[in-house]
């Protein structure tokens, strides 16, 4: 089953992706959030998954991020083994965790933001998974039973803003800089999440071309690891590291610019697509 946010005659509502049709959960008396969806564990997917609801057609509504505000964005740096050899860096013995800001999560199709403070804007193309149980202490064998999904992410990063500093906080969380989606893939679709082709292309350019194969830890080694330390969450997303080809391991370094447009597409969950803007100028203060 594939899981979907949209908008849709100014209605936030959830959804099930049925080709090219969107079947509306939140009219067939449904949650109408994702979070809750997943919250309601293996009954209520079923009945998301046998709703026959309102059908909208895709290119009628506006696909959102399928987790809104994800309770917790936790993502992983070197965690590709082709990535560390473009870096020249030694492969970490333990995850090297940070964390992007829930208020950065965006749309699958919106455009990201480059900054105004910095022209280094970068793309990591990157598999997500989405927790759907509230766990610690997870054992690797058992990880899969607290994974309720898979999606497309984009890791964009600020790459002087993430440098400058001893953690990566800031140059990972600029407004706008997690798209992912289109749809959250249910982990019963997925038959192993750790074969997944992964391609990035920037304005039509194939720019990483890698596979899930390559990752140093896998979504279960994450789960066991983050879950020793602190409770995973219900709609908390994971990113899970990017392979090669990223700009900054260009040399001269191909960053991102005003007008270029970054797909990311994983095998069995679809693609995302973001085009580059202007920070926005004004001040928001509320």
């Amino acid at each position: 089953m594939k899981l979907v946010t949209f908008l849709h005659d100014g209605a936030v509502r959830s959804g099930r992706l049925d080709g090219e049709t969107v079947v509306d959960l939140a009219a067939a008396g449904l949650p109408g959030e994702t979070s809750a969806l997943l919250a309601g564990g293996a009954e209520m997917l079923a009945r998301a998954a046998a709703a026959d609801g309102p059908r909208h057609a895709l290119d009628a509504v506006t696909l959102l991020a399928p987790l809104l505000r994800p309770p917790k964005i936790l993502a992983v740096g070197l965690n590709y083994r082709d990535h560390i050899e473009e870096t020249g860096l030694d492969t970490p013995k333990v995850p090297m965790i940070f964390n992007k800001q829930s208020t950065a999560a965006h749309g699958p199709y919106a455009p990201i933001h480059l900054p105004r403070v910095s022209s280094k804007l970068d793309y990591e193309g990157e598999l997500g998974f989405v927790i759907g149980r509230c766990c610690r202490h997870v054992p690797r064998e058992r990880a899969h039973e607290v994974i309720a999904g898979y999606t497309v992410c984009n890791d964009v990063s600020v790459r002087d803003w993430q440098m400058r500093s001893q953690t990566f906080t800031m140059g990972k969380s600029f407004d706008t800089h997690s798209p992912f989606g289109p749809a959250l893939v249910t982990a019963d679709e997925i038959h192993d999440p750790h074969a997944l082709a992964l391609k990035t292309w920037v304005n039509g350019e194939l720019r990483q071309d890698s596979n899930t194969s390559n990752l140093v830890f896998d979504c279960y080694d994450l789960v066991a690891h983050l879950s020793t330390a602190f409770t995973l969450e219900v709609g908390d997303l994971i990113v899970t590291g990017t392979p090669s080809g990223v700009g900054i391991g260009f040399e001269p370094k191909r960053f991102l610019a005003v007008g270029d447009r970054v797909k990311i597409a994983i095998d069995g969950l679809g693609h995302i697509e973001n085009e580059v803007i202007a920070e926005p100028e004004s001040t928001t203060l509320v």
